[in-house]
């Protein structure tokens, strides 16, 4: 579903990735630092609770958007531009804020192969969707199709064994205030990139897909920098909050997801409002009119018709 001729627009006017960084690197962070305080949450559970709200957008977010008629185009720009900049704003994130509970040197255990491994994990799937488009159209619009059912059962395939690994006397060790911690950072992160976005005026569907970019984090990372920030029985139960944190954003991604599908219909026929700066937008209208404009040319008007008509029928 991209299409790489409207990359350059969203180059030349970053407002959505900038207003996903300033939420992702900016307000989620703080949000989890306060929210740690708030709980009084232990050193480990609060280093935790700051690793996913420091970590960068995630691949969810670009699944989800295509399931709202968001901009695709954006998600993927988002993505990649978050996950660079994480190489230098979570060690800053962190070096913040974690000093609060540890001394432990959190920048240093960045791991720049689980951040690789993410660049490669989005660039080489959407290369190949892109050369797939441009060579077999028909086949790239029955793979959406496909890919859309079996993103579905794969979701739910995903809420199952997420809860059987945990299981019960693992999810019941976890401390009521983490769940509710889990619960709201998403939330919250989906609300403040749906607000300000439309602070800043950005068409309902990039509106949408900004949303669904700063809700949903690459909670892998923060599993990552977990392992090698603590041996496995100093972090105990906690190890599996990245999990539970990604069960809770997939879950109230997907309750938006279905919002929008149930109510959204109407959303679908209404054409987005025009921006003054989109130029391309009113070239094509100029375009469309011209074309209208050209085909009426030579054509016999219904009057002049019936004027021909009376002066033979006089002759």
């Amino acid at each position: 579903t991209v299409d790489v001729n409207h990359f350059g627009e969203h180059v030349r006017r970053p407002v959505g990735a900038l207003l996903a960084a300033l939420c992702q690197f900016g307000l989620l962070p703080l949000l989890a630092f306060l929210l740690a305080l708030a709980f009084s949450l232990n050193e480990v559970a609060a280093v935790a609770v700051l690793l996913c709200g420091c970590c960068p957008g995630g691949n969810l977010s670009n699944l989800m958007s295509l399931l709202v008629d968001g901009d695709m185009n954006l998600s993927i720009i988002m993505t990649i531009s978050s996950t660079l900049l994480a190489l230098v704003l979570m060690p800053l994130c962190l070096w913040i804020y974690s000093r609060a509970w540890i001394n432990t040197p959190l920048v240093q255990l960045l791991p720049l192969g689980a951040v690789t491994l993410t660049l490669c994990g989005t660039l080489i799937p959407i290369g190949l969707g892109v050369f797939i488009r441009y060579k077999y159209n028909r086949v790239a619009d029955y793979i959406v199709k496909v890919s859309l059912w079996s993103l579905l059962v794969t979701l739910v395939v995903l809420f199952i064994m997420t809860g059987t690994m945990l299981g019960p006397e693992l999810l019941a060790s976890i401390p009521a205030s983490v769940y509710m911690i889990a619960i709201f950072m998403p939330l919250a992160g989906y609300a403040l990139g749906y607000g300000l976005a439309t602070l800043f005026h950005l068409p309902p569907n990039c509106r949408r897909t900004v949303c669904l970019e700063t809700g949903s984090q690459n909670v892998q990372l923060c599993t990552a920098i977990l392992k090698l920030a603590f041996p496995p029985r100093f972090i105990g139960s906690m190890y599996m909050f990245p999990l539970l944190y990604a069960l809770f954003q997939s879950a109230e991604a997907g309750i938006l997801v279905l919002i929008y599908k149930v109510y959204g219909s109407e959303i679908l026929h209404k054409r987005d409002p025009l921006d003054e700066d989109e130029d391309t937008d009113i070239s094509y209208k100029k375009l469309k009119e011209e074309e209208m404009a050209d085909t009426s040319y030579g054509t016999v008007k219904a009057d002049n018709l019936i004027m021909m008509e009376t002066t033979q029928t006089s002759l």
